[in-house]
This record gives structure tokens, C-alpha cells and sequence, in this order.
């Protein structure tokens, strides 16, 4: 059922949010990140095999654990963004946003008249039956965050005009994509790369809206944190847990 957005709440309060994202298609393993005091979640649908019914399972597990679910969904898919919604995803993550049109076109998909022309449902949203349905059109609109991913030479580029009509509660950089636009894939500290990371978050200073930080280190955290930044991805479950298993086998001697 729809609640107050606790990510929303805190960063409008100018509180630090912190989140990872979640590619394991696993509810005990969204348990295991609220239990260790994450904020939110990123649920990957946009590359990973997430079906709609284990997709709502794992809001549910977000839920039950204080985790704001967000939903990274598959690019220029509307269908993907309300079935996402419908489960009870609480921000929906735009990949590869390019220009204002694909912020429109995801207004409209995500959110209800006059704001935009989500379809009407009932539900598990509106906590089947709990919450009436004209308030509830009202609250999500208010409660769901949309969420741009600029991974793009393009979307850079066009930054000012993607946030100056409004409309936009979060940015995320993705500088795997990114990298790859200026022609140096995988090399994420490239100056061209961090140059389009910098360029994203002074805009969205200029705009005044929150900048989510991809921080995967204390170091590269406490730099964004001096620049005034409250929201870090601090990285990925897959990854994390491969480098855990790794390194437990390391320090147990095995491994040939």
C-alpha cells in the first residue's frame, strides 16, 4: 500500500539518504539491505530477468524492512513504468534519458491527470480498497519520485533543458554508460567523464534539485558530501557479494 516516501521526506529536510542497487532477483537479499539500515533500493528490471510477480515480492520485502523501493526499468518501455508502479514501486529509475522529451514521456507514463495519464487501477497501491481512489491518484502524485539516469554524451549536453521545465525529483549519473559515450568505455575516472558527472550536479544545483551521487569509496563520498550532496548509490549487490565471497575465501587461505 502506498506510504510517505521516507527518501522524499529526508532530502527535502536535507538529510543524507543512502542506497544500493539491487540486480539479484532475491526478497531475503532486500531484506538483508534494509536490516543493514539502507535507505532505499534500486531494483534493476533493465538488466536483469525480473519477472512482474517476483518484482512485487521484492517491494514487498523492501516495505517490511523500511526500504523505499525505486525501479530502474528497461528504456522507452511505458508498460514496464506501470506495472513497476502497480507493484508498489515508490520511484521509478529512467535509464538513458536523453533529451526533455523522455522525461515527458515518463511524466506521463508514471504519473495521474492533470500531471501526466498513468492508467487508472486499483489494487495493491491503493491497499486494495484502504485508501479511496481519488486520494490515492492525489498521494501517488505526490509520493512517487521520478528519477532520470543521465548515461548519455546526449543527455548531458541537454541537462538545462531536461530540468528546467520541472518535473524531476532525483538524478542519478551512470558513468558505465557514460564512459562509453566519450569513447573510453569502462574507464570511469576518465577527466571527460568526471567532467559530465560535474556538469549534471551543478545543474541540478542551478535547478535545486537532488544530485544522487555514485559512490563506491569514503574517499569519493566525502568529496561529494563537501559539495553539498545528501543522496549516494554506494554500489551493487552482485558486486558486493562476489567481492565478499572472494574475499572470505582469501582470507581463509583457499583459492588456487
Amino acid at each position: 500500500m502506498l506510504r510517505p516516501n521516507q527518501v522524499r521526506r529526508k532530502l527535502a529536510a536535507g538529510q543524507e539518504v543512502n542506497g544500493l542497487f539491487s540486480t539479484l532477483p532475491e526478497p531475503a537479499l532486500v531484506e538483508m539491505i534494509g536490516c543493514a539500515g539502507y535507505d532505499f533500493v534500486i531494483l534493476d528490471t533493465e538488466h536483469t530477468l525480473t519477472d512482474p510477480q517476483q518484482l512485487e515480492n521484492l517491494i514487498r520485502a523492501a516495505e517490511a524492512n523500511g526500504l523505499t523501493p525505486f525501479v530502474r526499468v528497461p528504456e522507452a518501455d511505458p508498460g514496464a513504468v506501470l506495472r513497476a508502479l502497480d507493484a508498489g514501486a515508490m520511484g521509478i529509475v529512467v535509464p538513458h534519458v536523453r533529451t526533455r522529451a523522455d522525461v515527458d514521456a515518463a511524466i506521463r507514463a508514471a504519473r495521474y491527470a492533470p500531471e501526466g495519464m498513468r492508467s487508472l487501477n486499483g489494487g495493491r497501491g491503493p491497499g486494495f480498497g484502504r485508501i479511496e481512489l481519488t486520494d490515492y491518484i492525489r498521494r501517488a502524485n505526490s509520493e512517487i519520485m521520478l528519477i532520470p539516469l543521465i548515461e548519455d554524451a546526449e543527455g548531458v549536453a541537454a541537462i538545462e533543458e531536461i530540468l528546467a521545465p520541472g518535473g524531476v525529483d532525483l538524478v542519478l549519473p551512470g558513468p558505465g554508460d557514460l564512459s562509453q559515450s566519450y569513447g573510453v568505455p569502462w574507464q570511469v575516472r576518465h577527466p571527460r567523464v568526471q567532467e559530465a558527472v560535474r556538469s549534471v550536479r551543478a545543474a541540478c544545483a542551478r535547478h535545486s534539485v537532488p544530485f544522487c551521487a555514485m559512490s563506491t569509496t569514503p574517499d569519493r563520498r566525502a568529496d561529494w558530501r563537501a559539495d553539498g550532496v545528501t543522496a549516494f548509490v554506494l554500489g551493487e549487490d552482485r558486486d558486493l557479494t562476489a567481492r565478499a565471497l572472494r574475499g572470505q575465501l582469501e582470507r581463509m587461505g583457499g583459492g588456487g
